[in-house]
């Protein structure tokens, strides 16, 4: 997020990265992978940073392999300094180096800034990253479970109109007095739960509820890894 907010003149856009041997079954990196991670990326950066202005922009992690995205000012002999690196103190047959002129930082803001960027984006992504931690895959179809609240009944009948459209099933409807809205609603449908599914899932819930004027309370699903319903 700060390197679209400071803009830095860096033009080029280095991905940098490697295999790493300590990793769980879904792909992500154990502690020991963690350490792998670390050494590569601490070594990269001080090379680079001997040679020009760079900027660390994102880490991916996927099927056992760890990447760093940088933007850098200047490409001269960081081919070549890198390269030596590699070839002296790890195993250069693991190794992944892209290197391109990248002066509209393209990558960045296809891959890695969040599209309709909200502080809900960066939460339900954060229980979803907890979840793969404790062993969910995240990659299969299962219940979702939603809340939203409501104003008036006839606000909430038209929304329950519109998401059964869209094969929702209602689970409960209920009222409570005290509430600025207190007409209230719980409904899911079977959908996959990985982090691109979920956010495509609720921005649609969002894009329904905001025209009837009402709140999105939350969602939730059930856990591969505990026995209660996880609620975001």
């Amino acid at each position: 997020m700060e390197f679209d907010h400071l803009k830095p003149n860096y033009k080029n856009l280095l991905i940098i990265g490697t295999n790493f041997k300590g990793c769980l079954k879904n792909g992500f990196p154990n502690k020991e992978g963690l350490k792998e991670l670390y050494t590569f990326s601490d070594a990269t950066e001080v090379i680079l940073s001997k040679i020009t202005k760079i900027k660390l922009v994102g880490v991916i992690t996927y099927q056992c392999i760890g990447l760093d995205i940088y933007y850098i000012k200047d490409t001269i002999n960081v081919r070549k300094r890198l390269d030596s690196l590699y070839l002296n103190e790890f195993d250069s047959s693991k190794i992944y180096l892209h290197l391109k002129k990248d002066k509209n930082r393209e990558y960045y803001y296809l891959n890695l800034f969040p599209q309709n960027f909200s502080s809900d984006f960066i939460l339900d992504q954060e229980y979803l990253i907890e979840l793969a931690k404790a062993g969910d895959k995240l990659d299969d179809k299962r219940k979702v479970t939603h809340w939203a609240y409501f104003k008036n009944s006839k606000k909430r009948e038209k929304f329950v109109k519109n998401i059964k459209a869209l094969d929702f099933q209602i689970d409960s409807v209920y009222a409570k007095n005290e509430d600025k809205y207190p007409y209230q609603l719980q409904f899911s449908r079977e959908n996959l739960v990985n982090p691109k599914s979920i956010f495509d899932l609720t921005s649609l819930i969002k894009v329904l509820i905001k025209t009837s004027n009402s709140i999105y309370g939350s969602w939730g699903f059930d856990s591969k890894t505990k026995d209660e319903i996880y609620e975001k």
